[in-house]
């Protein structure tokens, strides 16, 4: 179990990785390789982001396909303009 502590640390890392590469929309297992963190995990800390509005979750290709099996996140707009 990780500490309430360390799991708010990892959110900050995942909202500052997103907001350096804004407006990039990145899979959910291209920010766990970056933060060497475990993929089930990252996505599990990325529902709660987007659930207090720091992140969106993208549900469509770039050709308006749902994906089946993959999420792609971006920073949302109102912490983009905070930061």
């Amino acid at each position: 179990m990780v500490a309430k502590e360390k799991k708010d640390k990892i959110k900050e890392q995942i909202v500052f990785y997103l907001y350096s590469i804004f407006p990039k929309q990145i899979f959910t297992a291209d920010i766990a390789k970056e933060l060497a963190r475990d993929e089930e995990f990252v996505k599990e800390l990325l529902v709660e982001l987007e659930k207090k509005e720091l992140v969106i979750k993208i549900k469509k290709n770039p050709e308006g396909i749902d994906y089946t099996r993959r999420l792609r996140w971006r920073i949302s707009n109102k912490v983009y303009d905070i930061y």
